[in-house]
């Protein structure tokens, strides 16, 4: 039997990675041996959160060793030069790997991947998939594959809060070293100047009740994280939109460090009857049942499963016009200009007028696109 082990930052916590890490690990666990490396607290763990009880599959919990202070000062100033100064050329590049990921680290990390005897390792997220790549040499044998979920321009964009382009080369270089590159877009795929492959996540979730299309409600599902979901232009969106449309009331289900502006918005606005913030749950299908049409106004998204989500019960989409979006759905959503906020008004007042049935049959069929039995067969390929 194969044993494949995940290797990720996190799995015992809320959040569209840590759901399709585990509903992709639970499936794989029917035929293979199954471990998943967190750096999650030990004291984190709740394996009913994504139904991780339900397979046979190991946890383990791993933290770097803590390094002697001074000489992490020093490798700081080579990250540092590295990022303003030094040209970004493989050697130096090379170089970095260990100002950024010292020896110590690496060994540590390399010994407790070691001790599972793994066929393959996948690192869940372009900074642990580096990490990967760098303990290649003590991980010889072992089949390497690199999961990046942010979208390429998320990561190495002049705007991005991951990475940033002056990390670019680097990670490129790396993510090279690896047997394998999945990617969740063709759009990504043609970006990245080695050869990627893609896999399109799975629906995660047991849809519930289609929605009847009646209830006058939006809907928006997504963690409350610095500019990345747009919900401040929903937000402002809906308020132009409500002026003329008093019946219509917008949902919007998450959490995180945002929250305060959104309701800061909300009150200006005088909307608290006509916009709710919803922290997550496990039943987020009552909310898709609930709704009539499902707004996306993210800036960036390395795949949107919230739109496979809402498809499957049944919901009209509108979009902002993400490459990623359009991928998934086509010409299915109502698409407006990233960022504008004007025209998602419009796009708002527009999804209010379709013929609801029409599109809500077209919603189905687009989401059987992404059921987990398709999805599965590629990753097996990949393992």
């Amino acid at each position: 039997m194969k044993r494949i082990c995940f290797l990720t930052d996190s799995i015992f916590s809320v959040g569209g990675v840590q759901r399709v890490t585990a509903v992709i690990a639970k499936e794989l666990a029917k035929t293979c041996d199954v471990t998943i490396v967190t750096f999650d607290e030990p004291s984190a763990q709740d394996t009913t959160m994504y139904g991780l009880e339900e397979a046979n599959i190991s946890h383990r919990f791993f933290r770097y060793p803590k390094m002697n202070y001074w000489k992490w000062k020093a490798l700081k100033i080579y990250s540092l030069l590295y990022k303003k100064v030094l040209p970004h050329t493989r050697v130096f590049s090379y170089l970095y790997t260990y100002s950024s990921f010292p020896s110590e680290l690496q060994q540590a990390l390399a010994a407790e991947l070691q001790q599972g005897h793994y066929n393959t390792i996948v690192g869940v997220h372009a900074p642990l998939a580096v990490r990967l790549a760098a303990c290649r040499k003590q991980l010889n044998g072992v089949r390497l594959v690199g999961w990046i979920h942010n979208s390429y321009e998320a990561l190495f964009g002049k705007s991005s809060t991951y990475i940033g382009p002056e990390l670019r080369r680097y990670y490129e270089y790396m993510l090279q070293q690896l047997h394998q590159t999945v990617v969740l877009s063709k759009d990504d795929a043609r970006k990245y100047p080695f050869p990627t492959r893609v896999i399109y996540n799975p629906l995660t979730l047991q849809p519930g009740k289609p929605s009847t299309g009646t209830s006058k409600k939006f809907l928006a599902v997504g963690r409350f994280s610095y500019r990345h979901k747009g919900f401040d232009l929903l937000i402002d969106a809906f308020h132009l939109f409500a002026q003329h449309n008093q019946e219509w009331t917008l949902d919007i289900v998450g959490e995180g460090p945002e929250e305060a502006l959104y309701r800061q918005k909300i009150a200006a606005y005088h909307l608290e009857d006509h916009i709710h913030l919803h922290p997550f749950t496990n039943h987020i299908q009552d909310y898709y049942s609930e709704a009539q049409i499902y707004v996306l106004s993210s800036r960036w998204e390395g795949f949107g499963l919230v739109l496979v989500e809402a498809m499957a019960h049944g919901l009209p989409i509108v979009s902002s016009d993400l490459p990623t979006s359009k991928e998934i759905m086509g010409n299915f959503a109502i698409y407006f200009p990233n960022g504008d906020i004007g025209a998602l008004a419009s796009k708002l007042q527009e999804a209010t007028e379709i013929d609801w049935p029409v599109k809500s049959k077209e919603a189905i069929r687009t989401a059987r696109r992404f059921d987990l039995s398709e999805i599965i067969p590629q990753w097996q390929e990949v393992l």
